[in-house]
């Protein structure tokens, strides 16, 4: 027999609220449509970051810095290390221009950014904004 618990409010043992609740690596979440499901874990972004080409950040999680490397290239570290280089990440670029970013170099410790100009095919100093998925370390 499955059972089922019914709850409003989630809370840790000292009834501080949800900030220390924590959720196993192998918890599953049940697809829209209910017929398949999702591990949690794995489903989480690992890192994500908002910056200028002036490496200023304007929002980021799981990155430690940055480093300009020259015209459009930049490399970010990790705060916590990815297990291995076999993650991935959409890249998009804020500019004035017509310009794309990609991942250019993984490791488990960092990873570099490339910013091109769309037209030209060029590295051009740009806006990175990119977010990470894969398996911490």
């Amino acid at each position: 027999m499955t059972s089922q618990l019914n709850v409003d409010t989630i809370v840790d043992k000292a009834g501080s609220g949800g900030t220390n609740v924590k959720v196993a690596n192998n918890a599953v979440a049940v697809a829209e449509g209910g017929s398949a499901t999702t591990n949690v874990v794995q489903g989480l972004a690992k890192a994500r970051f908002v910056s200028d080409s002036n490496m200023t950040f304007y929002g980021s999680f799981n990155i430690a810095s940055g480093t300009d490397n020259g015209e459009g290239n930049y490399t970010y570290a990790f705060t916590n290390s990815m297990a291995n280089a076999l993650y991935c990440g959409p890249s998009s670029v804020q500019s004035s221009g017509d310009k794309f970013g990609t991942i250019h170099t993984l490791a488990t410790a960092n990873f570099i950014v490339n910013v091109f100009n769309a037209d030209q095919g060029v590295k051009n100093d740009g806006s990175p904004h990119q977010v990470i998925f894969g398996d911490l370390a």
